[in-house]
């Protein structure tokens, strides 16, 4: 990293889910693209886990989670394959919701 992005460091607003690679790991790509059309959303595959995150905040919805696995989808699952995340977070039945109270 160069002195100017070290210095810069710390002005990352980014948030989003650090998932365990697993079957799931599709889906919730796929509905952070079409639940954040606004955004610029960039996933980062570690082979091992997977950082999806973009600028500000990040929304997963359970029935676009639902359609991109052709099933039923409890958002309690998506705990089970959560090992980390950027931001805060805010969990619901129908929604995740990933962000930043206030930006830098």
């Amino acid at each position: 990293m160069s002195e100017t992005s070290t210095a810069q460091a710390y002005r990352n607003n980014r948030v989003g889910p650090v998932l365990r690679a697993s079957p799931l790991t599709a889906a919730v790509v796929e509905a952070a693209e079409e639940d954040n059309p606004d955004k610029t959303i960039r996933v980062d595959d570690k082979v091992a886990y997977v950082r999806i995150d973009c600028e500000g905040e990040l929304i997963l919805r359970r029935t676009t989670i639902e359609r991109a696995l052709g099933r039923p989808f409890r958002m309690s699952e998506l705990e089970v394959e959560l090992g980390s995340f950027a931001g805060r977070i805010e969990t619901g039945d129908d929604q995740v919701r990933f962000y930043f109270e206030k930006t830098l």
